[in-house]
C-alpha cells in the first residue's frame, strides 16, 4: 500500500507503526532520555517510540517540543519517521532540526493504518509505503 501526503521534513525512515489516537506533547509527555511517552492517560503511555514510524493527530504544548524532538534523535531514541494527520510548527520544527522524515495530509485517517505493520515514510517525496 503507497500513500501520498505532504513531504514536512526530508529523509528516508522505516520501521514499525505506532499509532497514537490523541496528540502528543513532547515537552514532559516524552522522556528524551529513553524515548518513552510518559503523558499520564495518554493511550501510548509506557510505549517507546524509537525507531517506530509514529503516525498521530498533532503536537500539542508548548514550543519546548521542537528541542525534545531534537534531544530524542540525539539521544538515539527519537523515531524513525512522524506521520501527522495536519503538521503544526512545533513538531514539524522539531522533525527538521531532529532529521527526522516527516509526512502529513495522507489522505486516510491515521487510526486506520495497520498498526505493527512495517512502514517506510519518505519525507522528500510525501510518500508512506506499508509492507
Amino acid at each position: 500500500m503507497i500513500l501520498h501526503g505532504r513531504g514536512i521534513s526530508r529523509g528516508i525512515g522505516k520501521g514499525p507503526l505506532l499509532i497514537g489516537p490523541d496528540p502528543i506533547s513532547f515537552l514532559s509527555g516524552v522522556d528524551p532520555e529513553t524515548g518513552i511517552i510518559v503523558e499520564p492517560g495518554h493511550p501510548l503511555e509506557g510505549k517507546d517510540i524509537t525507531g517506530t514510524v509514529l503516525a498521530f493527530e498533532y503536537g500539542k504544548g508548548s514550543t519546548v517540543g521542537s528541542y525534545i524532538l531534537y534531544a530524542l534523535s540525539r539521544n538515539g531514541h527519537a523515531p524513525a519517521a512522524i506521520i501527522n494527520q495536519e503538521a503544526e510548527t512545533i513538531i514539524a520544527v522539531g522533525a527538521i532540526m531532529g532529521k527526522i522524515p516527516m509526512i502529513d495530509r495522507i489522505g486516510t485517517p491515521l487510526t486506520s493504518l495497520p498498526a505493527g505493520k512495517e512502514a517506510l515514510v519518505d519525507g522528500s517525496t510525501g510518500t508512506l509505503t506499508i509492507t
